[in-house]
């Protein structure tokens, strides 16, 4: 993740930007809705101009009554109270303004101002200067209830306060549940899913994508669907082929009990066929271990010519083979960090391997460079080697290839790869000059 605690953040810039959002429109639909209730209209305030050019057009006369035959028409036309004052506040028409009319002049309000009732439910009043002269002279009236807003009613103020923040929370309702609800019932289902012992069922791509908690809960929930089919498939082929590999050994000594052999013949069948169980049985349970439990090894410095040397002694003891097959071109400076037993064992195991599919003069030989912090050790054998196609199933449980050689069981380099794994390294195979290679990759120790 490029962020610690991504979904907190989504969420946070989520709520930022409802209250953002939400402050927005309410100021912008709030704005335009005053504009919509409190201002008047462009065509009842191209009116009332048009009526403060007429008293000019009067006024340029310089004939007060008829301005004031013009004003009492108007008063008379409007309904309303109607004044045309000039630029000291005085009457220009024939009729002085009284001390109550004078009062009017305190508050006036130009076209483009928003226009509500004043105290005492009084209509406001408006000024209008004159078109070319506008400092000769003004009309003034009190502007008639047929041209007053409506202004902002109790059903604009549910709306605006109301209806639209609601609005908007339900769509952040919405946002939120795509980003929570929507991946958890995903994961839900797949819960229920592995409770109805259906392991094939997969998580929504688009959950385990995500970059955040939810996505690292998927493909960790996913991760462990994975091991517990792998764990399943590995439980179902294990008891199959026990089921089928002890069969034979146990045909095998029903027979011979059954037989005439001599006492002697009878007890070396007999250790024989327990010993091939018994060591089936074990490499089972070491596989079902490394698999099942994956153990913490502790790690120690390792010294890969001691142990070779170790296992040669037996190996020489088992098949017969002189020393000078089974070469090794480490020095004692190739030291690894590894646990001790599993990597003998997995040694052990790729070295048994080698020497079965060895042609009886074959050499099995250890080498290893030094690749920075780690070594890179190579066993090679002279074997028929393996196609490149079957250099990876070589290390599935249980399987034999067609035409190979010997006793096993297919399990040796299953668990020798387990256990290279389980110390930090990595095992493959390789097609060499001649037979097979098994390249070996561990840490390098610090000594």
């Amino acid at each position: 993740m490029s962020l610690r605690h991504s979904l907190l953040w989504k969420l946070a810039l989520a709520q930022v930007g409802f209250c953002l959002l939400l402050v927005w429109a309410i100021w912008s639909w709030s704005l335009q809705v005053e504009r919509s209730t409190y201002f008047l209209d462009p065509a009842d305030q191209a009116r009332l101009a048009s009526y403060a050019q007429q008293a000019e057009e009067v006024w340029q006369s310089r004939d007060p009554e008829r301005l004031e035959r013009w004003r009492e028409a108007l008063q008379q036309s409007e309904k309303t109270w109607v004044a045309v004052i000039g630029p000291h506040l005085q009457s220009l028409g024939t009729q002085p303004l009284s001390a109550k009319e004078s009062s009017h002049l305190t508050f006036m309000r130009k076209l483009d101002w928003p226009m509500s009732r004043r105290l005492q439910d009084q209509l406001p009043f408006v000024s209008i200067e004159f078109p070319l002269h506008p400092e000769q002279g003004r009309l003034v009236m009190q502007l008639p209830e047929r041209l007053l807003p409506a202004g902002l009613t109790p059903w604009t103020h549910l709306f605006t306060h109301w209806v639209v923040p609601a609005l908007l929370a339900f769509v952040l309702g919405l946002l939120f549940y795509r980003q929570l609800v929507v991946p958890l019932s995903d994961l839900r289902e797949r819960a229920n899913a592995l409770r109805a012992d259906d392991l094939d069922s997969v998580i929504d791509s688009s959950v385990s994508r995500r970059r955040d908690e939810l996505g690292e809960l998927a493909r960790a929930f996913e991760h462990m669907a994975e091991r517990l089919r792998q764990s399943l498939k590995q439980q179902r082929q294990l008891l199959r082929t026990l089921s089928h590999e002890i069969r034979t050994p146990l045909a095998r000594l029903r027979i011979a009990s059954e037989s005439e052999l001599p006492a002697q013949q009878l007890q070396q069948r007999l250790a024989r066929e327990v010993d091939d169980m018994q060591r089936l049985v074990d490499d089972s349970l070491d596989l079902a271990w490394f698999e099942t439990e994956r153990p913490d090894l502790p790690l120690e410095p390792v010294v890969v010519l001691s142990v070779w040397e170790a296992l040669i002694t037996d190996a020489m003891f088992e098949s017969g083979w002189p020393a000078s097959r089974l070469p090794c071109e480490l020095s004692a400076d190739c030291v690894v960090l590894a646990h001790l037993d599993s990597f003998a064992q997995a040694l052990e195991n790729l070295l048994r391997n080698a020497i079965r599919h060895s042609p009886e003069t074959g050499i099995v030989s250890l080498s290893g460079v030094r690749d920075g912090d780690h070594w890179q050790l190579c066993l090679q054998d002279q074997g028929p080697g393996v196609p490149e196609a079957d250099l990876q199933r070589i290390f599935e449980p249980f399987l034999r290839l067609d035409g190979t050689q010997g006793k096993g069981f297919g399990l040796g380099l299953s668990i020798a790869r387990r256990a290279i794994e389980l110390q930090n390294g990595t095992l493959w195979a390789s097609r060499g000059h001649q037979g097979l290679r098994m390249n070996i990759r561990l840490q390098a120790a610090n000594v």
